[in-house]
């Protein structure tokens, strides 16, 4: 629908806007800003019956082409217009072009939705979730909305709204629909500020019904579900009596979408904390003693999918306050995690060989890079300092000459290392896509919040350019020593060097990790 053209009346002057009833109403005010210099949160847009409201339904206002909008609130200093003159794809060179790619998109805040912006980047994470949204024929409301903003945002270079895929969202999870009620004298804002764990958990809940994909990223008829596949791990409680060891213990089997940290006092490290986590006692009725008893209840991942969801317990409820309120401590995260120490016994087995062999392969992989870099430079260095009539002289040796003790192509390496891991590998994990065959991670992606309170502050999402940047046919078109991130503050984007990484571990009120997605390394 094309916008209407309205007019907005404020300090005397009378101001053309456009104002798109398929947006929210703060659309309209952000519009209203750009002309009249008062920011939305200080801005009054009068209608028919009271204010203009975040979240007014258009068809009730009902608005029309020329109608005029009282607006009051004191101006501050107008938005300023860009540096650079905005110049559009199609008048851009190559390289240009290239730049401006190279970025992803941010998402627009629609007020308070900072909380699904940072989790839907974050999930871009998963290019397999990506690829089952595509090629699946049936979807529900949620995946498909999902798929749709996922493609979207592929198309364009700016900020996208994602206003659809929200009121999808809202309508199948009310609870984000909820309107903030901290205003004074009990008067409503806008929509509330929600939590980033829960909408990971309910967009995950949401898309159980995505068909899986088999290697060849075909959908799976009638088969697995793809959240069960890639994100879904298994873990096995063992619960024994600590006053009754003759009492037989209990073992049961959970699927779980994501792994806990517990913070303490004492919680220094991640993985610590994931151990406590797993690690815990509670009074139950004993029937050995026919009363209440200690039990210890230990509990190991026998299943370890694709993509591990890692949750930094950071809020608890605290009495004396009423309301949740953040842990602050400091909590160092791991780049790479190992989670052979988190496993069964029986899936360690599994897991071992092919384990121990990828670190020592991953190493010999960073010392090529190395070798392959000082060449470079070397190489470089001489044929720069080499003059120029002395090199029109010289025979050029064959390209494809090879010099005792050069490296061989990388490829070359590669599938001699996947060969040798994939006979490493067990079969039975080989056999259920979808898991980790190696029990080792990398971090791909992070949710932050900062603040000090669970029911406001602020959420950003990280992802590591790698999962933006996808393999060549002839090898890696992209630096494997580049471990620099993208951040994603709504529709602001930049990137986020690897050695500030230790900036977000907590420690106050600023941005910590909060949500972590890891990924499992490939054998290739």
């Amino acid at each position: 629908m094309a916008p209407l053209q309205v007019h907005v009346k404020h300090a005397g002057k009378t101001l053309d806007v456009d104002l798109e009833t398929s947006l929210p109403p703060a659309a309209f005010k952000d519009a209203i800003y750009q002309v009249t210099g008062v920011p939305p949160e200080r801005m009054k847009v009068m209608i028919k019956g009271g204010v203009l409201k975040d979240d007014t339904d258009w068809k009730k206002v009902a608005p029309k082409a020329g109608q005029t909008f009282m607006v009051i609130g004191a101006a501050g200093e107008l938005p300023k217009p860009p540096e650079k003159p905005i110049v559009f794809l199609e008048d851009m060179d190559e390289s240009e072009i290239a730049e401006a790619l190279s970025l992803p998109v941010g998402l627009k805040n629609l007020g308070n939705t900072c909380y699904m912006n940072a989790t839907v980047q974050a999930m871009r994470a998963i290019p397999e979730l990506q690829t089952a949204l595509s090629t699946s024929p049936h979807l529900d409301v949620l995946p498909r909305a999902l798929r749709d903003l996922y493609n979207d945002m592929s198309r364009t270079t700016e900020g996208y709204i994602p206003n659809t895929f929200l009121s999808v969202l809202r309508q199948i999870v009310p609870q984000f629909g909820e309107v903030d009620r901290s205003g004074k004298n009990g008067i409503l804002g806008g929509f509330a500020q929600q939590d980033a764990e829960e909408c990971w958990t309910q967009l995950a809940n949401g898309l159980k019904e995505v068909p899986g994909i088999d290697a060849t990223g075909n959908t799976i008829a009638g088969g697995r579900r793809f959240v069960d596949q890639f994100m879904m791990a298994e873990i096995r409680r063992e619960l024994k009596c600590d006053e009754a060891p003759e009492e037989p213990s209990t073992v049961t089997i959970e699927k779980v979408l994501k792994i806990e940290c517990n913070i303490s006092a004492t919680t220094n490290y991640m993985h610590t904390g994931i151990k406590d986590a797993l690690n815990s006692q509670l009074d139950k009725n004993s029937p050995s003693l026919g009363r209440q008893a200690v039990y210890s209840q230990t509990s190991r991942l026998s299943r370890l999918p694709s993509y591990l969801t890692v949750h930094m317990v950071r809020f608890a409820w605290r009495r004396d306050i009423g309301k949740k309120a953040k842990i602050m401590r400091k909590v160092k995260f791991a780049s790479e995690f190992d989670a052979l120490e988190i496993v069964t016994d029986e899936l360690k087995s599994k897991l071992t060989p092919v384990s121990s062999r990828l670190k020592s392969i991953e190493k010999e992989r960073a010392e090529r890079r190395k070798v392959r870099k000082r060449t470079k430079v070397a190489q470089e260095a001489s044929s720069s300092s080499r003059p120029a009539e002395e090199s029109a002289d010289v025979e050029m040796a064959p390209a494809s000459e090879v010099v005792p003790g050069d490296l061989e192509e990388e490829s070359i390496y590669r599938a001699r290392e996947l060969q040798e891991l994939e006979g490493l590998a067990d079969a039975d994990l080989k056999n259920d896509f979808g898991c980790s065959v190696t029990g080792l991670y990398d971090l791909v992606a992070i949710v932050t919040h900062k603040g000090a309170d669970a029911d406001a502050g602020h959420y950003i999402g990280f992802v590591k350019k790698s999962v933006f940047h996808a393999k060549s046919g002839d090898g890696r078109a992209f630096d494997e020593d580049d471990e620099d991130w993208y951040k994603f503050d709504d529709d602001k984007v930049s990137v986020f060097p690897k050695e500030k990484l230790g900036t977000i571990d907590g420690g106050g009120e600023d941005a910590s990790a909060y949500v972590l997605l890891y990924r499992s390394k490939p054998l290739a």
